[in-house]
C-alpha cells in the first residue's frame, strides 16, 4: 500500500463514509490536478466528474485563478475583518451584489408578481462554507422576525422534505433527512417540511414511467403547489406565521439531486411572499452559473462591450426571484478556498442598527470572514464566469450533457435522469417500470462509482442516485468519457433483463 494511503487509514476520519468499509481497501490518494483531470500518487489519472464534491468550477490549477492568488501573497493572505476591512472582499462584495441583481428582460420584469415590491439585495456577510452561510441567514432571519414582530414573536421556519443545508445545528434542524440528521434529534429545534417537487416518485403524479425525465411527462395538477399553500395557510390560522421559506432553487443537491418542474420555485415563493415569509435560497450547490437555461444564450443579462450577453449566473435570478437572503459557498472561489457569502436586504441590514448601549449588533463571526485570499480568488472567478469564452464553453458543454445522458435511457437499471444546467442526476432502481429502487443494502450508488473509478472517472453518489457535474473546462472528449464510464459501470453492476 502506499506510504500516503497507510498514513491516512491511521489518522484521517473522512466526512459521510463508514469508515470500516473505508479500512478494507487502499483508497484514492490524489497528489495533483489540472483542468478536469486528477492524478493519484501512483500515477493513475482519474477525470473530476463531481468537480471535486460540487465545488471546482473552471478546473484544477487554473492559470488566472493562480495568478490572483499569487498576488495576493505578495500583499497579505489574511487580516481580521473584526474591526478592519480589506481591498479584496470589499471589491467582491460589491461584484456579488451586481452579480445577484435581476437585470432586465428576465421574466420577474415581463410580468406582474408580489415580487415586484421585494427590495434588492444590498449587503453581503463572509464565513466560511455553505453551512456557516446558512447559520448567517437563520440567525439574522430569526432576530429580523422577533424585532419586526415584536420580541414574544416565536419565529418557526418552513424548508423542503429531503432538504439538507449544512452540518451546523442550526443548519440541520432545517434539515430533513433523517440518515444524516436523527442522531442529533435532541439538539435541534423544530422546523416544518413540505412535500419537494420530486416528479418522478411524487404521489400525485398518475403518469406510468416512460424513459424519459419525468418532468416531461408527469400527470398533476400541481398538487406539490398546493401543498405549500396548505402549510402556509395552516400556520398563519395559529397565528404565527412562518418567519422564513428555504429552499434549493431548481435542484436539491443532496435529497438526490431532485430537478425541480418548470415554474414551482415562482408558484412556490409567490406564496410564501403572500403569508410574509422570508425567503432564504441556499445557493451553495446551485450558484455561479450551475443552473443555466438551455442554451444560456444570455437573454437576460446585459450587454458588455466585447456584444457578448452575460447571463445570470444564479438561479434565483435566472427565475426572476428576489430572495431577501442568498446563500453561496462552493463554487465561490472557483473550488480553490474555503469561503462563502450570505447576501440580504437593506431592510434586514437596518434592522440591526442602533446605539452600542442597545445591543442590536449582529453577534456572529468567524476568524477567516472576507480573508484575502479567497476573496481574490472569487474576484478571479468571477472575471471568468463572465467572460465570453466561458459563457460560450458552458453553453456547449451544457448541450453536450444532454446529448450524452440520452444513451443511457436503453439501460433497465436507469429510472430517471435529471438534469438541470450543467448537474445531472441517474436514479438507479430494480425495475424502471415499477420505479423500485433498490435497498441500501445493495449499496447500488456506491459500487456503480466504485466501477467508474477503475474506469478512470470519480464521483460520488446521493444514495441511489449517480451525480454527474463536470468542471467548466470539460472536453467533449473527456464528457464522453465520463458517461461511457456510467454506461459500463451500470451495466458490470447491475444486470438485468429488460
Amino acid at each position: 500500500m502506499n506510504k500516503l494511503a497507510k498514513l491516512d487509514q491511521r489518522y484521517v476520519w473522512h466526512p459521510f463514509t463508514q469508515m470500516r468499509d473505508w479500512l478494507r481497501a487502499e483508497p484514492i490518494v490524489i497528489v495533483e490536478g489540472r483542468g478536469a483531470v486528477l492524478r493519484d500518487a501512483r500515477g493513475r489519472e482519474y477525470l473530476d466528474g463531481n468537480s471535486s464534491i460540487w465545488t471546482n468550477l473552471h478546473g484544477h490549477q487554473h492559470p488566472k485563478i493562480n495568478a490572483a492568488i499569487q498576488r495576493q501573497l505578495k500583499k497579505i493572505a489574511h487580516s481580521s475583518a473584526l474591526g478592519l476591512a480589506n481591498e479584496p472582499a470589499s471589491l467582491l462584495a460589491e461584484r456579488l451584489i451586481r452579480a445577484a441583481a435581476i437585470r432586465p428582460g428576465t421574466r420577474s420584469t415581463r410580468r406582474t408578481s408580489r415580487h415586484a415590491s421585494t427590495p434588492p439585495l444590498a449587503k453581503v456577510f463572509f464565513s466560511d462554507d455553505g453551512s456557516t452561510a446558512l447559520e448567517v441567514a437563520l440567525k439574522l432571519a430569526y432576530e429580523f422576525t422577533r424585532r419586526t414582530r415584536g420580541p414574544k414573536a416565536r419565529p418557526r421556519f418552513l424548508s423542503l422534505s429531503g432538504a439538507y443545508h449544512g452540518d451546523t445545528i442550526g443548519a440541520v434542524s432545517l434539515g430533513h433527512i433523517d440518515l444524516f440528521h436523527a442522531a442529533y434529534g435532541g439538539m435541534l429545534f423544530k422546523t416544518d417540511a413540505v412535500m419537494s417537487p420530486y416528479c418522478y416518485r411524487c404521489p400525485f403524479n398518475r403518469a406510468r414511467p416512460e424513459r424519459q425525465d419525468a418532468r416531461n411527462y408527469r400527470k398533476c395538477k400541481w398538487e406539490c403547489v398546493g401543498q405549500v399553500e396548505k402549510k402556509f395557510s395552516t400556520q398563519s390560522k395559529r397565528g404565527n406565521p412562518y418567519a422564513a421559506f428555504v429552499f434549493e432553487p431548481v435542484m436539491q443537491g443532496a435529497a438526490g439531486m431532485i430537478a425541480q418542474p418548470e415554474g414551482w420555485l415562482e408558484q412556490a415563493t409567490e406564496i410564501a411572499r403572500s403569508h410574509g415569509a422570508l425567503l432564504i435560497a441556499d445557493e451553495v450547490m446551485t450558484g455561479f452559473g450551475r443552473m443555466a437555461k438551455k442554451a444560456e444564450s444570455g437573454k437576460a443579462g446585459k450587454r458588455k462591450r466585447t456584444g457578448i450577453l452575460v447571463p445570470q449566473i444564479f438561479a434565483t435570478a435566472q427565475a426572476g426571484v428576489i430572495p431577501d437572503f442568498l446563500c453561496l459557498a462552493k463554487g465561490m472561489t472557483g473550488g480553490y478556498l474555503p469561503m462563502a457569502a450570505t447576501l440580504t436586504t437593506q431592510r434586514v441590514f437596518d434592522a440591526f442598527l442602533g446605539k452600542y448601549e442597545e445591543f442590536k449588533t449582529f453577534f456572529h463571526g468567524h476568524s477567516f470572514t472576507g480573508n484575502q485570499l479567497g476573496a481574490a480568488a472569487s474576484l478571479a472567478s468571477l472575471d471568468l464566469l463572465q467572460s465570453a469564452g466561458s459563457i460560450r464553453a458552458r453553453a456547449e458543454l451544457q448541450r453536450n450533457l444532454e446529448r450524452e445522458l440520452q444513451s443511457l435511457w436503453d439501460l433497465p437499471a436507469i429510472g430517471d435522469i435529471r438534469q438541470a444546467g450543467l448537474v445531472a442526476g441517474i436514479e438507479l432502481v430494480r425495475d424502471w417500470r415499477t420505479r423500485e429502487p433498490f435497498p441500501a443494502a445493495a449499496r447500488a450508488g456506491i459500487r456503480v462509482c466504485e466501477a467508474m473509478a477503475r474506469r478512470g472517472v470519480l464521483t460520488r453518489p446521493v444514495g441511489n442516485v449517480i451525480v454527474l457535474m463536470p468542471p467548466y473546462c470539460t472536453t467533449k472528449a473527456q464528457l464522453q468519457q465520463m458517461v461511457m464510464a456510467l454506461r459500463e459501470a451500470v451495466m458490470e453492476t447491475h444486470r438485468c433483463a429488460d
